[in-house]
């Protein structure tokens, strides 16, 4: 009796096999994204709204592309304060290449760094079943509130380390009621700030709305999915880990210990905008 196992045959790949893919489509002199030519994409979109296209599937408005480019440029940076720029410039001063001390930063995104994004899109949403099933806004904003009172947590989206009035989420409020694109849970965000407000001796502190909270507001109402939200935010925080990166292996020496709080500031001093970038 042969012990010789009987050779397989590959079977013939059918249609049912194949696996679909709906973002970019790869010929030979071509390149589609989304359906739309990536080399006519070039210099007539600008870098958000060819993210927007590519995460929701169609191009925005102008006044959608406008946001969403606040948006990526309101959290590009914030010194060396954060986890993730510690982690990334940790990791530098090892002499390891750019990408693996980016990686580090981008692995140091949690709930609390980053990750608030999301849970303040689920937040508001509770506040708005509220909303439909009855409540006025501001009830809703008061409910969902209290809740994270009684379970002895800061409302999601909500204080900050460093600001007592977080500019970054005032101007994303003011240029979401500019571009006419303030919808409900911009709106409810606003009314669990006033709620936040007016039980701040029970909280201990101010608690302003943070960036996280403005863009979990405005990624809402412009129709990204909870964990878009997220990817918002690290989209946008690339570039500073990056520079951060970057700047560790050229101006710093290797294997140091880093303190944060040991740091002065020899950038360039305070300055405008020239004239017509609005």
């Amino acid at each position: 009796m042969s012990s010789t196992i009987p050779e397989r045959r590959a079977q013939p790949r059918t249609a049912s096999d194949r696996w679909q893919s709906a973002l970019t489509s790869i010929a030979p002199n071509q390149i589609l994204i989304r359906g739309y030519a990536l080399d006519e994409m070039m210099g007539r979109l600008g870098f958000a709204e060819a993210v927007y296209l590519l995460l929701m599937g169609e191009l925005p408005t102008p006044a959608i592309g406008r946001m969403l480019n606040a948006v990526l440029v309101s959290s590009i940076d914030h010194g060396v304060t954060p986890p993730s720029t510690m982690a990334a410039r940790s990791v530098a001063t090892t002499g390891a290449p750019l990408k693996d001390c980016v990686a580090a930063g981008i692995l140091g995104f949690g709930p609390h760094h980053g990750g608030d994004i999301e849970s303040c899109m689920r937040f508001l949403d509770r506040g708005l079943s509220l909303v439909r099933s009855g409540r006025t806004l501001q009830q809703a904003a008061e409910a969902i509130v209290e809740e994270c009172m009684e379970q002895n947590e800061i409302p999601p989206g909500f204080g900050h380390r460093f600001h007592t009035r977080d500019p970054r989420a005032s101007r994303l409020f003011q240029m979401a009621l500019e571009l006419e694109l303030e919808g409900e849970h911009v709106r409810l965000i606003r009314a669990a700030e006033r709620a936040v407000e007016s039980r701040q001796e029970r909280f201990g502190r101010p608690l302003p709305v943070n960036v996280d909270g403005a863009i979990a507001a405005i990624s809402a109402d412009l129709g990204f999915a909870y964990e878009l939200g997220n990817a918002i935010f690290l989209i946008s925080r690339l570039p500073g880990l990056i520079a951060h990166a970057h700047e560790e292996r050229t101006r710093q020496k290797p294997m140091r210990q880093i303190d944060q709080k040991d740091y002065d500031y020899d950038g360039s001093r305070e300055r405008r905008l020239p004239e017509g970038r609005k």
